[in-house]
Formats: structure tokens, C-alpha cells, sequence
């Protein structure tokens, strides 16, 4: 199963993900990133990989985990 995670170190909260994919990323008021859903299924994959090639900071990752 596969995880989408975030360095908090580098996000600096510029909100490209939450526009790719807003069922897994959220910014809240005070521009803190929150991750909604952290598991890629089929479904979200390829906005999650989208988000996470457009991220300005590399923030974003994808973790594969043995099942």
C-alpha cells in the first residue's frame, strides 16, 4: 500500500496541492497543511503524483509499503 506524506519542514503552505487534489490536502486558516487521506489508491494517484511534481519545495512524497 502506498502513502502520501509531507515535510512540514519544507512546506511552506503555497496551496498548489490542495488545488490538484482537495480530497487529500487541506490548508486550513492559518495556512498549516493538512493531510485529509493519506493513503494513493487507484483512484487519487495520478493528482497525488501531479501534486506531488508540482509542489515548489519537493514536499511532497510517495512511500511505497509492503503490504
Amino acid at each position: 500500500m502506498s502513502r502520501v506524506s509531507v515535510d512540514f519542514g519544507l512546506c511552506e503552505s503555497n496551496g498548489v496541492c490542495e488545488g490538484i487534489i482537495p480530497e487529500v490536502f487541506h490548508l486550513d486558516d492559518q495556512d498549516y497543511l493538512h493531510v485529509l487521506q493519506d493513503e494513493v489508491t487507484p483512484e487519487n494517484r495520478d493528482r497525488i503524483v501531479d501534486a506531488v511534481r508540482q509542489c515548489p519545495r519537493q514536499a511532497i512524497s510517495i512511500t511505497e509499503n509492503p503490504a
